[in-house]
């Protein structure tokens, strides 16, 4: 018997209430929307069973089933926080669940432990493009395998394929670095990241605030689609269980 399940058919009884067990099994958002809320915005769930995280629920456009029940685990829009931060802050997350934020590598973990995921990456610039990159598989190994990513299965949303580059790879941070590459990719561009030798995708770099030709890789970037000196006004990174 899993730790979830144990803990939902006991509180129960501990509490004279069914209401505690109900929201202990809200693993993700799309157990959310399957307990009746399908509005997007900021939910408690579970993913290690027992300590409760809060999360940004994407429930999609008019409670449409098709863009629904994505778990958001990565957004920026607008330079509000300061996403250059150690491995604890990246272990245990950060940031404002209704703005920027990073859900945590454990929380990651925990959550692509349990269930076959799906990743799908939206990004918009500063002139009102929008393009997304999608993949089918998308998984986060432990803490003391690094939190390797796993990401397979690339569909085209016009942003192009910046992440199968860094499939295989274990995260680092500026104070952390398991990178492939002799130097510090964390510190040389100014992020966090899975990255690889160095990067196709920096999501968590400076935000830019747009293209400026002073910089190079150090924004937030997504290469496939604009060059390595434009930072994007957002990308949201959100997974949820494959069907």
């Amino acid at each position: 018997m899993t730790l979830r399940l144990f803990l939902a058919l006991l509180l129960p009884l501990l509490v004279g209430s069914t209401s505690v067990s109900q929201e202990l099994l809200l693993t993700d958002c799309s157990d959310v929307y399957t307990n009746g809320d399908k509005l997007s915005g900021v939910n408690t769930i579970y993913p290690a069973g027992d300590a409760p995280v809060q999360v940004y629920c994407d429930m999609g456009c008019n409670g449409d089933i098709k863009d629904a029940k994505w778990t958001v685990i990565q957004r920026r829009m607008d330079g509000s926080v300061n996403f250059y931060r150690p491995w604890e802050q990246y272990k245990k997350g950060f940031g404002n669940k209704n703005g920027e934020y990073w859900l945590g590598l454990e929380s990651l973990y925990q959550l692509t432990s349990k269930r076959k995921y799906e990743l799908r990456v939206d990004l918009e610039d500063f002139e009102g493009g929008k393009v997304y990159a999608q993949y089918s598989t998308f998984s986060v190994d432990s803490e003391v395998n690094g939190y390797k990513l796993t990401v397979a299965g690339f569909i085209n949303g016009g942003g192009g394929d910046s992440l199968t580059y860094h499939n295989g790879q274990k995260f680092s941070t500026f104070d952390k670095d398991q990178d492939s590459w002799p130097g510090n990719c964390a510190k040389s561009f100014l992020g966090a990241f899975w990255y690889n030798a160095c990067h196709y995708a920096n999501p968590n770099g400076i935000y830019l605030w747009g293209r400026d030709g002073t910089f190079y890789a150090i924004g937030d970037v997504w290469s496939t689609w604009k060059p390595y000196d434009y930072g994007l006004k957002s990308i949201t990174m959100k997974i949820r269980p494959v069907a």
